[in-house]
């Protein structure tokens, strides 16, 4: 994962109130979607598809 991409992941956590833990899961479920695209490195649209699945999940737990 390159600096942009792990500031924007930073960014995106801060700003929906996730943890650390949350972090982590973010960053593996990123990793699972960079290798279904076929990707040796975790890209930005990695990182917002993986944080969008974090906020569904989230929504879901919250109702």
């Amino acid at each position: 994962m390159d600096d942009v991409t792990r500031d924007m992941l930073r960014s995106g956590l801060e700003k929906l109130g996730l943890s650390a833990r949350a972090y982590d899961r973010v960053i593996k479920v990123a990793r699972t979607i960079a290798d279904l695209a076929g990707s040796e490195e975790i890209r930005p649209e990695h990182v917002c598809e993986a944080v969008q699945y974090r906020t569904l999940d989230r929504k879901l737990w919250l109702k």
